[in-house]
């Protein structure tokens, strides 16, 4: 297939770049050649915010997020490559001057106001995140409460000016004379740009290629073809490969124009997770069925990253810390491989061999993650342990699940990230309590069994005896919020008070399938 331009929507007008090289930051782009410098590069890991900018699509019939027929959302301008826009509208900070030629944003309005920045640098970012907020709760007639700006702004990290006067200044904006986005020339210029067929694009003058199939078929054709090209969906993890490790990725097949892959849907007695689906829309759905995963839903990662990466990813990735499979294997999930017009299943639980090993062939790659509703039906908890509550990677991720049967231990999963190479289950602790009533004493006994189980090692983020005793601290815990006679609540076994997050009016809430 001949290379084609890359084409989105930016500032009023259709760009076409046909000569960036595919790993070319969404970042670089703006501020070395769009010369849009109030996008800022602060880490370049997708950590800190600063280059918070805000992506267009025309949203799917029906969405209850959309915005007058958009939908938006934050992503890290440093991780994202530039091919990705393709067939897309990139918001940046300096688009919201334009909707007023004569006074300020609403947005940047308020953090004059309320005094929301001091020297500056991450002041954009927040500015992103909240334009997006208040586009979404205006489009819903709501307003945020205090707690939902903290989450949706748990991406961007502020050194000087603290949240106080932000979060005040996110509430403030809904007070100050309305400005709304004019998504009619956008939904057109978009009508006009976006492609049906799949996109292929080669730099002028050569190199490797960056293509982006529209259907499963033609995504498992081209990763049988080329097994040794680099698959990409949000970029959260690779693009750190790019910008702080400085590999090369060669030829790169992109997921992220696969619907078929985002799909979510309850069927034959599964949750069925297309491995495209955002990590944003895999957790709602998960938490709507399991409110008990809504704090770890919450402080995984960040929003622009949970909008931009996919639970797919994060699996397939195979993270011993990485919260998304402690979890899934908690609830006995199973990951479906495609090569070709073959489709396999296994064990989540089963897919990791070692560290970063797992039981993908060559050009196999993961089409979906399926979740028994049946496992859905236990009483289930996880825990994420990091130094930083917010947008921090965990030193311990546990998901511990149970089922009872008058009183006595008929089902247990304890599954721990953080304490091996991989994810795994604590099989002598689970053994330790199958079987036995589910008391102090039979936990007591899980507790030791753990340290037969695993192993952990020391790093930056805990030393191996800290995770050991976590781990049985947790299992104890878990204990306490599921007793038969007086369990506790969260509230009552947490250190952190935070308010209640009602997800109702979170953005990824209102989408989930």
């Amino acid at each position: 297939m001949p290379s084609q331009p890359i084409r989105f929507f930016h500032r009023g007008a259709v760009v076409e770049v046909p000569d960036a090289a595919p790993t070319r930051s969404v970042l670089d782009w703006l501020r070395e050649d769009a010369r849009c410098t109030g996008t800022k590069e602060g880490c370049n890991e997708g950590d800190c915010g600063a280059c918070t900018v805000v992506i267009g699509e025309a949203a799917k019939p029906g969405d209850p997020a959309a915005v007058r027929g958009l939908s938006l959302q934050t992503v890290n301008a440093c991780i994202q490559f530039l091919p990705t826009l393709n067939g897309k509208v990139l918001f940046t900070v300096e688009d919201l001057k334009a909707m007023n030629a004569d006074r300020l944003h609403p947005v940047q309005q308020a953090m004059v106001e309320c005094h929301g920045s001091q020297c500056g640098f991450c002041t954009p970012g927040f500015v992103m995140s909240l334009w997006s907020s208040y586009e979404h709760h205006r489009a819903c007639s709501t307003q945020p409460t205090r707690q939902q700006l903290a989450d949706e702004l748990s991406g961007n990290l502020c050194r000087c000016t603290g949240y106080r006067p932000i979060l005040d200044a996110g509430q403030r904006m809904f007070d100050l004379p309305a400005t709304t986005l004019d998504t009619a020339p956008v939904l057109a210029a978009l009508k006009d740009i976006t492609r049906d067929a799949a996109f292929s694009y080669t730099a002028a003058g050569g190199g490797d290629r960056f293509d982006a199939p529209t259907t499963l078929t033609e995504l498992a054709a081209l990763r049988e073809a080329n097994p040794k090209a680099q698959l990409l969906a949000g970029s959260t993890d690779v693009g750190l490969w790019v910008n702080k490790q400085f590999r090369p990725l060669g030829d790169i097949i992109f997921v992220g124009a696969v619907d078929e892959m985002k799909h979510i849907v309850e069927q034959d007695g599964e949750l069925y997770i297309g491995a495209g689906a955002s990590l944003e829309a895999a957790w709602a759905a998960l938490a709507r069925r399991l409110p008990t995963l809504t704090d770890v839903w919450l402080r995984f990662a960040s929003p622009p990253i949970r909008n931009a990466g996919t639970m797919g990813g994060n699996v397939a990735n195979g993270s011993p810390i990485g919260d998304s499979a402690p979890v899934l294997i908690a609830l006995d999930a199973q990951i479906e491989l495609r090569k070709g017009p073959r489709v396999r299943r296994m064990l989540l639980a089963d897919f990791y061999i070692d560290y970063m090993k797992n039981q993908l062939e060559p050009g196999e790659f993961v089409q979906a993650i399926a979740v028994p509703l049946a496992a859905m039906q236990r009483q289930l908890r996880a825990y994420k342990i990091s130094k930083r509550f917010d947008c921090d990677i965990s030193a311990l991720c546990a998901a511990l699940a149970i089922e009872l049967d008058g009183g006595v231990v008929k089902a247990v999963r304890l599954s721990y990230g953080g304490m091996a190479g991989i994810v795994k289950r604590g099989a002598k602790a689970e053994a330790a309590l199958l079987g036995r009533p589910w008391t102090q004493a039979s936990v007591n006994v899980a507790k030791a069994a753990l340290a037969d189980d695993f192993k952990p090692l020391s790093d930056m983020r805990a030393s191996a005896a800290y995770r050991l005793q976590v781990a049985q601290n947790l299992l104890q815990r878990f204990w306490l919020e599921t007793r038969t006679e007086h369990p506790l609540s969260s509230s009552a076994t947490s250190v952190f008070s935070v308010m209640p997050h009602d997800t109702s009016a979170l953005t990824g809430a209102r989408s989930t399938p």
